[in-house]
């Protein structure tokens, strides 16, 4: 493994609060200043654009780094590393200038909001967000995002897929400021855990799009192009908490005996994805071959919940007792939003049976 991403500084922080991270919204404006200070949000941004230049890769070992201290923290490193990623792949340079600096420093918030248009590039759902035409034929959007992760109430800025005026166009991207005319910022969602990231719904009315904010107008390649960096940062989430529980579970006393074949072997799988991720990014395999991201992501899932259970069976009741092991409550919750982060399980596994499926054919 390469030498850690993570200053000395942050790993402290994040391990006096990574319980309240999960558990309140009390440090959640604080988590984004902390990550900026580190220089995560920079890693493998082409040095051209303010980062740090390294491979792609390397943004994802970064989450997984602090994916094994705080779920909540890797959740929010996702969102901003996500949105710059969209930057990066746009040929809007005015939103780039306008909006880089600060995402890049963690001193705005930047929020992915393409969880639906994920999933719609699946055929899985339709875009929530429709274009209208304002006054003098000024572009405008309305619609609604249920659930969307690092809207700091200090400032923050969201992407959308749009669902064009005319029939058959395809989808629009674009970047809203939460200090839009029209965009309303609700409570933050009543989470199980991971409740200091900001997570909120987003209603749009008649929300202004001016040119610096269309990120692409052919929204069908943008997404295409994005979805392997937006698809593996979230693989980098399971690989940190695989790496946390499966430690713990190395930690244990009589039973560790029993279990190390069972920990060796969730090592060696680990290792062989964390591989398979690493080659596919770095050479843009993924943009065309989008299924091979599916199954690793799928494979991560079902091993964080094996090195959980790990965890659990090698401490036995002491994982109960908060005051003996008390990452692992938080961690077992952690566990739990794998399955369901957009695009979850169910759906990632319904777009693999449809490739799969044979085509139906007509008789002539």
């Amino acid at each position: 493994m390469s030498a850690s991403h993570l200053t000395p500084a942050l790993q402290s922080w994040l391990r006096t609060h990574a319980a309240a991270l999960h558990e309140s919204d009390a440090q959640g404006d604080a988590l984004l200043e902390q990550l900026g200070r580190a220089g995560l949000f920079g890693i493998a941004v082409p040095t051209a654009l303010g980062g740090g230049g390294q491979v792609p890769h390397q943004a994802v070992q970064a989450i997984a780094e602090v994916a094994e201290h705080s779920l909540t923290a890797a959740f929010v490193l996702w969102a901003q590393r996500a949105f710059i990623d969209y930057l990066c792949v746009s040929d809007n340079h005015a939103a780039r200038e306008r909006w880089l600096p600060g995402l890049l420093g963690g001193t705005l918030a930047g929020a992915t909001g393409l969880s639906n248009a994920m999933k719609f590039l699946s055929q899985l759902e339709p875009l929530q967000v429709q274009e209208q035409s304002g006054e003098g034929g000024a572009r405008q959007v309305t619609g609604r995002m249920p659930w969307v992760t690092n809207l700091r109430r200090a400032g923050f800025v969201v992407a959308a897929a749009v669902q064009p005026a005319q029939a058959g166009a395809q989808p629009i991207i674009v970047a809203l400021e939460s200090s839009s005319a029209g965009l309303r910022r609700s409570d933050d969602l009543d989470l199980l855990g991971l409740r200091g990231s900001n997570t909120a719904a987003i209603a749009l009315e008649s929300v202004a799009v001016p040119a610096y904010s269309v990120l692409a107008e052919e929204g069908l390649g943008f997404l295409k192009r994005a979805r392997p960096m937006f698809l593996s940062l979230q693989c980098g989430m399971s690989i940190g908490l695989i790496r946390a529980a499966l430690r713990a579970a190395e930690q244990v006393g009589a039973a560790r005996e029993v279990l190390q074949p069972r920990i060796t072997r969730a090592w060696e799988v680990l290792e062989t994805q964390w591989q398979l991720l690493r080659e596919g990014l770095d050479s843009g395999q993924f943009v065309q071959d989008a299924a091979a991201l599916f199954h690793i992501r799928l494979t991560l899932a079902a091993l964080v919940q094996e090195a959980i259970q790990l965890e659990l069976q090698g401490s036995g009741g002491r994982a109960y007792l908060r005051s003996h092991l008390p990452d692992f409550g938080r961690r077992l919750q952690e566990s739990a939003f794998v399955p369901v982060v957009t695009p979850s399980l169910t759906q990632l596994q319904g777009e693999l049976l449809r490739q799969s499926a044979p085509a139906t054919t007509v008789a002539a």
